[in-house]
């Protein structure tokens, strides 16, 4: 029984070229109660496997984090598949605004102690006692109420690159940095101010939501369906676009655009830019922004020494390279010395 990828990224690229076929990049997340995550994941593996599912996913004693592509001829039994599974069913579905057939080239699916990072002990409040979920129409009013607080839940790498007017962006760089530093700089305002917040999906609110009401903040709302789904109903619904930029997302697009607006800037010249990209040298593989020029001046390199590096044959590289971990906290690595214009 096959329970692991057997295709390399490369090989996998070459297969969807070859096929030819329009795939789908969708997101989705649910808090629940799972009983055994090892079995629920290989249950998950198999079936998905068999209808050529890639992407990254989280399984959990709480519940499931997903972020995949799914060939668009597969859609129908993907969704029956979802469906048969009592928690999942009829599951809100992120379907991406802008389509790459190589979103996702692996099928991962992991059993995490949380689908979330979010370093909360969940015995010490009830988080089940979410924020009130509001849709694109009903936020672009309480974000122009004086009386609004509006918090980007996203880390610096993310926000950097697009947010929502007037949003507050904390700079962290994880969630969990983010939910004190938060509940510190607005604590005067717990019963006196509408706290209204948004992430990439959604996800991050439900917990946070629920953390800030058990903090004492009396008045809390939640983006449903996060930055994803709000576009989504801009469009649809013709509402004003509020959000200014680009929204990261976590596969190989890294962003999806939202508005014209360019709001970040190259990290090594300084001029406009919101493409993140990560150094071509393996050793190093930080994320950050660069443009098409700089991309071209330094071999898509952050620094000198990585595109010294970058220049050597692989055979070298592979023996600088042997024995020294290479550090996995890319985004953290993104406020590296060597980029002058980073945030």
């Amino acid at each position: 029984m096959q329970l692991y990828n057997t295709l390399s990224a490369k090989e996998r690229e070459t297969l969807i070229e070859e096929a030819g076929q329009e795939r789908l990049t969708i997101s989705f997340y649910k808090y629940a109660h799972i009983g055994n995550p090892v079995i629920f994941r290989n249950h998950l593996f198999i079936h998905w496997n068999e209808l050529d599912v890639l992407g990254r996913i989280y399984v959990a004693n709480e519940g499931i984090n997903a972020q995949l592509s799914v060939p668009a001829l597969n859609f129908e039994n993907f969704k029956e598949h979802l469906d048969s599974i009592y928690f999942l069913e009829n599951v809100r579905l992120n379907i991406a605004i802008e389509q790459n057939n190589k979103s996702f080239l692996k099928l991962k699916v992991k059993v995490r102690r949380k689908i979330v990072a979010d370093g909360l002990n969940d015995n010490t409040f009830d988080v089940t006692n979410k924020g009130i979920h509001v849709g694109a129409e009903q936020f672009n009013e309480l974000i122009e109420d004086p009386d609004t607080i509006l918090v980007d839940m996203r880390n610096h790498y993310e926000s950097e690159i697009g947010h929502f007017k007037n949003a507050i962006t904390p700079d962290v760089d994880t969630f969990r940095d983010s939910l004190d530093l938060i509940e510190n700089d607005l604590a005067n305002h717990k019963e006196d101010k509408k706290l209204v917040m948004y992430c990439t999906g959604g996800i991050r609110c439900e917990k946070a939501s629920a953390y800030y009401k058990h903090k004492g903040f009396k008045q809390v709302y939640q983006l449903e369906g996060g930055i994803i789904d709000y576009a989504r109903q801009v469009e649809n619904k013709k509402l004003e676009n509020k959000f200014k930029g680009k929204n990261f997302v976590f596969d190989h697009r890294r962003g999806e655009r939202i508005s014209d607006d360019v709001v970040a800037h190259c990290h090594q010249c300084g001029d406009p830019c919101d493409t993140h990209v990560n150094c071509a040298n393996k050793a190093c593989h930080l994320l950050f922004i660069q443009c098409e020029d700089c991309a071209e001046k330094m071999d898509d390199c952050c620094s000198l020494d990585c595109k010294e590096i970058h220049a050597l044959p692989y055979e070298e590289q592979k023996k600088l390279r042997k024995g020294k971990e290479v550090s996995n906290k890319i985004f953290k690595k993104g406020r590296s010395a060597v980029l002058k214009y980073k945030k």
